[in-house]
């Protein structure tokens, strides 16, 4: 099994859903391919992350009794008949009623944006980086040795833009695994800040402007498409000189 072949059943074997043949063939992957066990490592850290991190939110009483009251001063259609079977079973119908409408509003609540999820991976990325203290398996401030090393890792070549005379120097590069697949991530400097950029294609999608960047857990996070890549640009630097950032990267052909 090589990379490409462990990049999509890595998410099976996380959930254990691979069978034996399959899982026996990735685990000896795993044994020689220290990228795809960092990616596997994480893919956990994320999945713990998220169940300890997104909040349960229950439909609210005042829903559950609106349901009960409409339902209770709903009239039997024209015609059929008042037996003593449906006096019987509109409690039970009013229970299920209740419970299905609940069930969708608590999942509606539960499921987050595709973005949004995008904008936690970001998060934990960078932050498990910072931590550790690895920030980029290339470190370079030249873009012709961390572009071509990047590119020589994954099936697109990222562009790695000199942003050095616009205050913002290249720090190097790293992979790491995002919105189910592979990506790039190129780490620039600003002042004693980092800024971690993400980048992978978008499919086709139409070039959309940075907007005001998402403050979250201390982070700026910002979003953007440009020259048919998606971009994910965090940092603890203020937001006026991250949305500049996006600016400058965006701006340079």
């Amino acid at each position: 099994m090589d990379c490409a072949q462990a990049q999509t059943v890595i998410e099976c074997y996380a959930d254990g859903e691979l069978d034996a043949v399959t899982t026996t063939r990735f685990e000896k992957h795993l044994e020689h391919c220290g990228g795809c066990q960092r990616a596997l490592d994480r893919l956990s850290s994320l999945s713990s992350l998220i169940k300890e991190a997104v909040p349960y939110s229950a439909a609210p009483e005042r829903l559950s009794r609106q349901i009960r009251a409409r339902v209770d001063q709903r009239n039997v259609a024209p015609g059929r008949a008042h037996g003593a079977w449906w006096h019987w079973l509109r409690p039970a119908a009013l229970v299920a009623v209740t419970a299905v409408v609940t069930w969708i509003i608590a999942a509606q609540l539960n499921d987050p944006p595709a973005k949004e999820l995008v904008a936690e991976e970001v998060i934990s990325s960078h932050a498990r980086a910072t931590l550790t203290g690895h920030l980029a398996d290339v470190a370079s401030s030249e873009r012709h040795t961390v572009k071509p090393w990047l590119s020589s890792k994954l099936d697109f070549s990222p562009p790695v833009p000199d942003l050095a005379s616009a205050g913002f120097p290249l720090v190097g590069g790293r992979l790491d695994y995002l919105d189910h697949r592979p990506v790039a991530v190129l780490v620039y400097g600003r002042r004693q800040h980092m800024i971690d950029l993400f980048v992978w294609p978008d499919n086709g999608a139409r070039p959309v402007a940075a907007s005001e960047p998402l403050s979250k857990q201390g982070y700026h996070v910002l979003h953007w498409t440009s020259a048919g890549m998606t971009l994910w640009a965090i940092s603890d630097l203020n937001a006026p000189e991250l949305k500049t950032f996006a600016e400058k990267f965006s701006g340079v052909k």
